[in-house]
């Protein structure tokens, strides 16, 4: 059996023992729970952070901490993960300990930042949950991730269950500050398979003894030192830049001599040893399996059942992936006859994964060595590593061993044929142009006003149209993005294209290989949507101007987000509207990042909890007032900007309209409307009509448009004589309740402070088109 590293620790709890191991307590956690035991313990200074599955647990659980006063790390939500890398380096310099942690596209689009970070020699800390690279968008684990960031400089540890979670985040500290060394240090733990599992951990309880081991960070150009000047980040060209690689290549050499050494100290301290490369009985192996993380556990035990029908296989795994330990990899393959490499990416065209490519770059270089290296890629997505793919493996690593030849040395394991006989799949039947142009709603431009005037049809008459998204999608009960996406397509005359970025409307309505969409949808990532889009649109115009779309109709192109998405992704969308594209964007406002578990957003308002902004002891909810996207959108000078709820289907549908018309005549439309998300406001399913219709008669989402430049409220409270306090809003939801008990006086008092300021100047706008 695999060698069970807890196994040194003989008592539930550990109180020390003469050997010197400190003192520990035994807990039950996730990788991610250990990620972040590990960085209350360490106490960093500042988190910058921005939720992604799966390693938005991390944050999740230091929020929980932090509200209950276990920590006093400052905890920094960025507008999206290039915001949060900026963050932290921009703390890193200031010569504090930082952390983050992040997955996937995350990382990616934090990758530009990465190296600025390392070359600069700036540490810090950032797990990584290890989830594959859209596209297709997909939540799981593989390897594609961290693979885009071998070549950044940062040291790579890895983490294979959540004991080495906690004990890397220990050992990066020591790593990453060295006088030697001083690199940022990224922790990678396979999403899910990791991030989520509960295994035992040992954490360690004095705390003074894990100090004395972590040590004080020391900076040595500190950009908080106004004494000493320092420049950051000049402009360098030859023959200056070369030198700059090289001392950050020395810097990389010299950890690895450091990594072995504070893994030492790390196993003297705790009793566990991590070594660079784990050798699973490795020392008269014939055959082995390389692999990374996880998986090379199942490997480990088939190893053994070999071992006992006398197969000399081993298993060959690293802990640290950079720097990358070449000659030990040398060492360790001398005398095997065949290895299969898996790798869970591929460097497409290249004929295998980064490990196996490594793997292979490292023995090519021993001239006396003469293993065979079969590469296979596997478990792409998340899909399973069990016993019977390592056993596959193994099979294919003895069947080389014996017969000293090589039939496929690169293939793909785990993939299937399709069926000949199927033709790709068209979707739900295409939704005739007649079908959905039946005048719902008459628009005309009256010169008069200088405002569109709209004309419905009733409400029953709009039952015959029918719906562009089909019924049968997976979104929650009560969910309020359908009910705001039907009223607007029920009167959206014509063809439309939708956009969709990453959130719950994207999620619920196109799990592979179904869809609930009768119209073309394009997906793309939170941050670029309506840059796709714009692109989108004028590729259509100009094939129309050149006459290469002759038969085409007339189409709307409608970007639909909400999840927060007016975050991460109001750069995209400000430039979409500062360009003026004739296109629409509709938020659906849910006041959070629904789509992954409900984290604060700047769209949560003051106050709310979420699971990144808990309520406790040390912590009331959100620290900050909510953005007010439609002011933003408003001050680009936008043709029309709307507010709406769907709780007033003949509001929203008129504005709809007039949206339709702008993005087909003058150019870009923006829409914001209230969206009942029951889940995470905690509520009953059927409670929208009374929240939503106490946040609007509250003032806290006033119900106006901006068109053309100028305001006008649609739904004046005050007018109607049914203005409410905004604590009877707040009173209804489980996660404002908390404001509702004594001693947040003044907490409610700023918010009906914002809430009023926010609606007077609505309504001198209203009052002074000027304005």
């Amino acid at each position: 059996m695999a060698t069970d590293i807890h196994a040194v620790l003989k008592d539930p709890t550990n109180d020390g023992h003469e050997d010197g191991i400190v003192r520990q307590a035994r807990d039950f956690l996730s990788g991610n729970e250990a990620a972040a035991r590990a960085a209350r313990d360490i106490g960093f200074h500042v988190m910058g952070y921005f939720p992604i599955t799966p390693s938005t647990e991390v944050a999740e659980t230091l929020s929980k901490m932090q509200a209950s006063g276990e920590h006093e790390i400052v905890m920094i939500p960025a507008d999206g993960e290039h915001g949060a890398a900026g963050i932290c380096y921009g703390a890193a310099l200031g010569g504090g300990r930082v952390l983050n942690a992040t997955s996937s596209q995350g990382l990616l689009y934090a990758l530009e930042q990465l190296p600025v970070q390392s070359s600069t020699r700036v540490p810090m800390v950032l797990n990584v949950a290890t989830r594959a690279i859209s596209g297709p968008l997909d939540i799981r684990c593989d390897h594609s991730d961290i693979y885009f960031a071998l070549n950044t400089g940062w040291i790579i540890l890895l983490a294979r269950e959540p004991q080495a979670v906690y004990d890397m985040n220990l050992a990066a500290i020591r790593i990453g500050e060295h006088a030697d060394v001083r690199l940022p240090v990224l922790v990678a733990y396979d999403g899910f398979f990791t991030s989520h599992q509960k295994r035992r951990v040992e954490c360690i309880e004095d705390g003074e003894a894990l100090q004395k081991f972590l040590g004080t960070p020391h900076t040595p150009y500190p950009a908080l030192d106004p004494r000493h000047p320092v420049t950051f980040g000049p402009y360098m060209n030859d023959p200056d830049l070369i030198n700059n690689k090289k001392q950050h290549s020395l810097a990389m050499e010299a950890a690895r001599r450091v990594i072995p050494e504070v893994f030492e100290e790390l196993a003297q301290l705790t009793g566990r040893h991590w070594p660079v490369m784990d050798a699973y009985r490795m020392d008269d192996a014939e055959v082995a399996v390389v692999m990374l993380n996880s998986a090379a556990e199942t490997a480990k035990e088939v190893a053994d059942r070999l071992r006992s029908k006398g197969k000399k296989a081993g298993v060959l795994s690293l802990n640290v992936l950079r720097p990358f330990p070449t000659e030990m990899i040398r060492t360790a393959l001398s005398g095997v006859k065949a290895i299969v490499v898996g790798d869970r990416a591929d460097s497409y065209g290249a004929d295998g994964g980064n490990l196996s490519l490594e793997v292979r770059a490292a023995l090519q270089v021993d001239p006396d060595n003469r293993t065979r290296v079969l590469t296979r890629i596997y478990g792409l997505g998340g899909k399973d590593f069990d016993d019977s793919d390592a056993e596959e493996f193994f099979a294919q690593a003895l069947k080389v061993a014996e017969s000293g030849k090589v039939d496929e040395v690169f293939a793909y394991h785990g993939t299937f044929a399709g069926d000949p006989e199927k033709t790709v799949a068209h979707g739900l039947p295409a939704i005739e142009t007649s079908e959905v142009t039946r005048g719902m709603a008459t628009v005309r431009d009256d010169p008069e006003t200088g405002k569109l005037q709209v004309e419905l049809k009733p409400l029953w008459a709009m039952a015959e149209v029918p719906s562009r998204i089909a019924p049968g999608h997976g979104a929650c009960p009560g969910c309020g993005a359908f009910p705001v996406l039907h009223q607007v397509f029920s009167v959206l005359e014509g063809d439309i294209v939708v956009l969709f970025q990453t959130g719950c409307a994207m999620v619920v309505t196109t799990g592979y290989p179904k869809t609930a969409h009768r119209v073309t949808y394009i997906h793309n990532l939170f941050q670029n949507g309506a840059a796709t889009l714009s692109g989108l649109v004028e590729m259509y115009h100009e094939l129309l101007r050149r006459g290469e779309l002759p038969d085409s109709p007339d189409i709307t192109f409608v970007m639909v987000t909400g999840d927060g998405g007016m975050d991460i992704g109001m750069g995209a969308a400000l430039g979409a509207a500062h360009r003026n594209h004739h296109m629409m964007i509709l938020e659906y406002d849910n006041q959070g990042y629904m789509n992954t578990g409900a984290q604060l957003s700047y769209s949560t308002p003051l106050g709310h909890r979420t699971s990144t902004s808990e309520v406790g002891a040390r912590r009331k909810g959100k620290a900050t007032q909510h953005k007010d996207t439609a002011q933003i959108f408003a001050a680009t000078h936008v043709p029309y900007v709307f507010t709406a709820s769907e709780g007033y289907p003949e509001d929203l549908m008129r504005k709809a309209a007039k949206a339709q018309w702008y993005a087909k005549n003058e150019g870009m439309t923006y829409g914001k409307i209230l969206s009942f998300c029951p889940l995470n406001w905690t509520t009953s399913d059927d409670a929208a009509e009374s929240t939503l219709q106490v946040a609007i008669d509250s003032c806290f989402f006033p119900i106006y448009e901006v068109e053309r430049g100028i305001t006008n409220i649609t739904y004046d409270p005050e007018l109607l004589g049914r203005r409410r306090k905004i604590t009877e809003w707040l009173g209804q939801m489980g996660k404002t309740k908390h404001l509702m008990a004594k001693g947040n006086e003044e907490r409610l008092a700023s918010i009906e402070d914002e809430v009023e300021r926010r609606w007077r100047r609505i309504k001198a706008m209203h009052d002074h088109p000027e304005l």
